[in-house]
């Protein structure tokens, strides 16, 4: 977990932040929780599951096929995909509930990102937070509302048994490996829904989150073109012209067979 600090005036008067320029930060992910809201622009790019939280299960960015290890982020720090999950787009700043439930802006101490000179400021000269900080607040307040909306989506899912456990078999150089904890939408059991409890799934918002899970996982594939990138360039990932992934160097390098992966 990183190190929060709430932002006030005793800590941050006269001090400021900067905006972060890498992603290794997310490094470490291989999971980046998704709201509903975002899901439309995710699932065009990047797998999606669930995993189970608090008893309920939340839709997920699969950005990994190892504990640790997010594929999406370069050696370089850049990100390695068209959609980037709003969990990230808030750093260095995020949202934590105090005891009596209130929530509460924090700065992540260890981001590296705080500075005496550089950056916006907390605060204006009349103390009042500035209005990046404001802007920034807003954002995560936002997607914190989407997220309960989410999980009110996904209690929907559950109570209809509609999300199932995902076996991904990874098939490499070191044999067959199961990846487990990842959950997916139950096919099966949606065609056969009755009427009524297919409207109640309608009424509750989630079926975009259905079928935006079921067309995401055609990007499944890409998760093992990315291992071998970064295990065949494991200092830095080429590049196009325009600046996206170049994957055609792959085509002449045969070091991992991902074509178990499923």
């Amino acid at each position: 977990m990183p190190a929060l600090q709430v932002i006030s005036q005793e800590n941050h008067a006269g001090k400021r932040w900067q905006r972060y320029t890498s992603y290794s930060f997310a490094a470490g992910d291989a999971v980046a929780q998704l709201v509903a809201q975002e899901l439309p622009k995710a699932a065009m790019v990047i797998p999606v599951g669930f995993i189970e939280v608090d008893g309920g299960f939340m839709p997920v960015a699969v950005q990994g096929l190892q504990p640790g290890q997010n594929l999406y982020v370069a050696p370089d720090g850049r990100w390695l995909a068209q959609y980037i999950p709003a969990a990230y787009r808030g750093y260095p700043f995020a949202l934590a509930n105090t005891q009596d439930g209130q929530q509460v802006m924090c700065f992540i101490e260890d981001s590296g990102l705080l500075s005496d000179t550089d950056g916006e400021l907390f605060f204006d000269e009349a103390g009042e937070p500035a209005q990046p900080l404001k802007d920034v607040l807003g954002f995560l307040s936002q997607v914190s509302e989407n997220r309960q909306t989410t999980q009110r989506m996904c209690a929907v899912l559950q109570q209809h048994g509609l999300i199932q456990p995902w076996p991904i078999k990874l098939q490499n150089e070191a044999g067959e490996q199961s990846i487990e904890g990842l959950h997916r939408i139950d096919e099966a059991t949606l065609n056969k829904l009755s009427a009524e409890a297919f409207e109640e799934v309608r009424q509750s918002g989630a079926l975009p989150i259905i079928y935006c899970q079921l067309l995401s996982m055609q990007h499944l594939q890409k998760l093992g073109q990315l291992a071998q990138a970064h295990a065949a360039q494991p200092t830095a990932l080429p590049q196009t012209a325009s600046g996206e992934l170049d994957l055609e160097f792959l085509n002449d390098s045969g070091t991992i067979s991902f074509g178990g992966l499923r």
